[in-house]
């Protein structure tokens, strides 16, 4: 108990699974702590156009603060959530140390790489705002490079753009990154033939966007090749090289940009801490969504696995927020002595957007596809963004693009770059790091999972 009496309940986690567990506590006799390692929302959703250069990150993140600023029983503590101690029930962080009487745990996902070598060092990925940033970066540097490339060998591999995983997140990337390619980089880089560009997706199994029914995906297919993008499906990758993609028995793609978006395992907190995972670092809960052994630990979203008639709920948004709502709502019940409800998810559908004026729309057994779904992927996706500004500055985005084919974001800006810098933000990355001049050193790594020609171009004076 909190100096005033009240249960304390830590939601450890900030993304849509945090924010409507805490939404849901609040002004109810309890005293509420979320923690994360970011002090905004990031609308993943989203993410993708952000590394497409169609919003900039802005857009889609909002300050955690403001979405709880009118709650008095809410607070935030801006920390990033190492390990539990379970029997003394602290939250170890990389600051102050946090108990609790009841906990959330609302971390989300990272990057699965499937132990295959060379991802972590080599590919980039798309989870977070900053390796969203970076991708971009590095797309336009990838440009300004073969821009000036005398090698046809390099400047291919420059133009060869290659994602890996057919799911939702790889599908929508390889449509904007089209778009983009064929529209205002055409413009910007004349003396490209841009006959040398190539996007590819790599899908290990034999269809695209395999949650979805048949008719969206082979509509999806159909439309990504008239796109220009190529589909490769039954690809597996063996290897991802610093500048090749090795794969099992088909030819090898020279590349120097690799986008994994292949996989998603549980956050690293749950096994730190020594409670129950299975196979991608999920959490088994109880049908209470309890913690097995622990019954003051909820885990919500992408870090628990939840069984449902035969089959473990996907990793996306609305299982998130539905079982947030209903660990909330269950963590009250526990205090006031009540039964407990079991969680029962109800599938509002899934959607894909394609590019402009296409997409897909699956609602119960019906399908939409084309036009309309796209106009309803906008509007419900419109409509979920957090805050009137970023609903405004994605709209104006979203009709610039599509009524002047434009797209006003597509600059390299590094961060952490010193005023005094004397080197190019494009000079890594694009093979001219010989040209460094004198006195001019990389940055460290990030430990974003990016090797040093993934990384966003910065360099520091010595």
């Amino acid at each position: 108990m909190n100096r005033n009496g009240k249960p304390r309940v830590v939601v450890i986690g900030a993304g849509f699974g945090g924010l409507w567990a805490a939404r849901n506590l609040a002004k109810q006799p309890v005293e509420v702590l979320v923690v994360d390692r970011n002090n905004y929302h990031t609308f993943l959703a989203l993410l993708y156009q952000v590394a497409a250069a169609e919003l900039e990150a802005e857009d889609i993140a909002y300050p955690v603060r403001s979405i709880i600023s009118n709650f008095p029983n809410i607070d935030f503590v801006l920390a990033h959530a190492r390990r539990i101690d379970l029997q003394n029930r602290v939250i170890e962080t990389d600051g102050e140390a946090i108990s609790y009487d009841y906990l959330i745990l609302a971390t989300g996902s990272i990057t699965h790489s499937f132990g295959i070598p060379g991802v972590e060092a080599h590919a980039y990925c798309l989870k977070t705002l900053e390796e969203a940033v970076a991708l971009k970066n590095h797309i336009i540097c990838c440009f300004e490079g073969a821009a000036r490339e005398t090698d046809e060998v390099k400047r291919k591999a420059l133009l060869t753009f290659v994602i890996v995983g057919g799911g939702a997140t790889g599908v929508e990337y390889a449509g904007a990154l089209s778009e983009l390619v064929r529209g205002p980089l055409v413009r910007d880089y004349r003396t490209i033939d841009f006959r040398d560009v190539r996007i590819v997706i790599l899908e290990a199994a034999d269809s695209l966007v395999a949650n979805m029914p048949a008719s969206v995906r082979d509509y999806t297919l159909e439309r990504l090749k008239k796109m220009g993008v190529d589909v490769l499906l039954g690809a597996k990758v063996l290897e991802v090289a610093p500048d090749t993609v090795i794969l099992s028995g088909q030819d090898h793609i020279s590349t120097r940009t690799v986008v994994w978006t292949a996989g998603v395992k549980g956050e690293l907190i749950a096994n730190l801490s020594g409670l129950a995972t299975e196979r991608g670092g999920r959490v088994p809960v109880l049908p209470t969504l309890q913690a097995p052994g622990h019954p003051e630990i909820y885990v919500v979203g992408d870090m628990a696995s939840i069984s449902e008639n035969g089959r473990v709920l996907p990793m996306v948004a609305q299982v998130a927020i539905q079982s947030a709502i209903a660990a909330a709502q269950n963590i009250l019940r526990q205090i006031e002595g009540k039964a407990l409800q079991p969680f029962r998810y109800r599938d509002r559908g899934a959607m894909i957007a394609i590019g402009r004026n296409t997409a897909g729309v699956a609602i119960g057994s019906r399908t939409y596809t084309g036009f309309f779904a796209w106009i309803l992927w906008l509007v419900i996706h419109l409509f979920n963004l957090i805050g009137f500004r970023n609903r405004m500055m994605v709209l104006i985005n979203w009709a610039w693009d599509y009524l002047l084919y434009e797209r006003a974001v597509r600059f390299v800006f590094p961060s952490e770059m010193p005023s005094l810098a004397r080197s190019s933000s494009c000079t890594r990355g694009t093979g001219l790091e010989n040209d460094r001049p004198e006195g001019n050193t990389p940055r460290p790594q990030t430990g974003r999972g990016k090797n040093d020609d993934a990384l966003t171009p910065d360099f520091r004076e010595k």
